[in-house]
């Protein structure tokens, strides 16, 4: 598992690299889906490639992936690439993106060094870095544009952005094998948002050829990022409708017995901000968390409804649920299959501020990798959590920052 140890060879913290769970495979029970589920965040998504190297290491493969915004280009990564290569790609995509697109980034001695100064010199630099990425922009992701668009001139939707993500399509196109998306090895979903109905689209691989451009709208935010144009139609980043692809696996049908490993950036829990600066902050937290919780809960009633009503179904004699109208609609409209959601939260860093999904300092993309690989492998600990669901409901959901309390 050495090719699975990228962080350790990049100034990676020896304590979420060396945990006695890392190589410790984990033999699940027979869930016919296992679902990777990826909120958009920015910068955050380096917690998501961390979570994903302790899913690798434990030998949990997902065959269905999806996402939303940067984890949408996270999914791109991880399903266009063979398992042993995923980790090292998503390393050589993240170091990419979190230099700065013109000049050269600051030694990485003088970074770290900064980075770990106390926190009023912490937040000072990385609120530079942040300003670094609106004024210059990401190598290999986005560059502003050159004149800056006009509020008055109409133009080309492709064009009505403060910045271009023409270099990101090249990025994908370098680390990500298309043909191997595209032959359904993994089953891949991104959401977008049709910016002329307003509805929400999902992109799934089972349905159509998916390209760079699919993944690019999945997270293009305005007025960022200009629209995407797939044939014919032009997409916005999903997170704007829903930063959670929970409910699209959730929801599909056939229904299945699934486990899925849903990866949040954005808590909805928080304090309360005291100031103009943290209420911007906080208006990000709620707004995209997507009510993740909330979701779950009334999926666990539904599901729960589903169950007893097929419990009720199996008391009617065979020969009436064969011919009887409602019978036969009761049988479409019950469920046995179980859910099992393990929700893993990053958690908000005392010195960060409501720059941080913009903030793509390469020390704090480690620390956020770091985070994801730490709380993975302290999720799998807990071996009685990915046991099959029975009782009423038959959808349960676990949270290590919850259930350790």
């Amino acid at each position: 598992m050495a090719d699975m140890e990228p962080l350790a060879e990049h100034e990676a913290a020896p304590e979420a690299t060396a945990g006695a769970a890392s190589g410790k495979r984990i033999a699940l029970p027979p869930y016919e889906t296992v679902a990777l589920m990826l909120q958009g965040g920015g910068a955050l998504g380096a917690y998501q490639a961390g979570v994903y190297q302790g899913l690798h290491e434990a030998d949990i493969h997902p065959n269905w992936i999806a996402g939303i915004s940067i984890g949408a280009l996270n999914t791109a990564i991880i399903a266009g690439n063979a398992p042993e290569k995923r980790a090292t790609r998503l390393l050589e995509f993240w170091e990419t993106i979190c230099q700065p697109a013109f000049g050269f980034p600051l030694p990485a001695f003088a970074e770290r060094a900064f980075f770990e100064s106390p926190d009023e010199i912490r937040k000072a630099f990385t609120a530079l870095q942040a300003v670094g990425a609106l004024v210059e922009g990401q190598k290999g992701f986005f560059v502003p544009r050159f004149p800056p668009p006009s509020p008055l001139a109409a133009g080309s939707p492709q064009t009505a952005s403060y910045y271009d993500t023409t270099p990101l399509k090249a990025t994908l196109e370098r680390l990500c094998d298309f043909d191997r998306i595209n032959s359904r090895e993994t089953r891949v979903s991104v959401g977008a948002v049709n910016v002329g109905t307003g509805n929400f689209a999902y992109f799934d691989n089972t349905q159509m050829k998916l390209r760079a451009e699919h993944f690019m709208a999945s997270g293009a935010l305005p007025p960022g990022f200009a629209a995407v144009e797939i044939d014919g139609e032009f997409y916005w980043d999903g997170g704007l409708m829903s930063n959670t692809p929970l409910y699209e696996i959730a929801q599909a049908t056939p229904r299945r017995d699934t486990l899925g490993f849903q990866v949040d950036l954005w808590s909805a829990r928080g304090p309360v901000p005291d100031s103009i600066v943290d209420v911007m902050g906080r208006v990000k937290d709620v707004q995209y968390s997507s009510r993740t919780r909330l979701v779950t809960d009334q999926m666990q009633r539904a599901q729960r409804y589903r169950n007893v009503l097929q419990h009720v179904l199996d008391l009617v004699p065979e020969d009436v649920r064969k011919n009887d109208e409602w019978c036969r609609l009761a049988a479409e409209l019950s469920c046995s299959k179980r859910y099992n959601v393990i929700h893993l939260i990053y958690r908000q860093k005392e010195y960060e501020g409501h720059y941080k999904d913009y903030q793509f300092g390469l020390s704090t993309m480690r620390e956020h990798w770091e985070s994801g690989l730490t709380d993975i492998r302290r999720t799998l600990a807990h071996r009685d959590w990915l046991e099959m669901p029975n009782g009423e409901a038959r959808f349960v959901t676990h949270d290590i920052h919850r259930d350790e309390r």
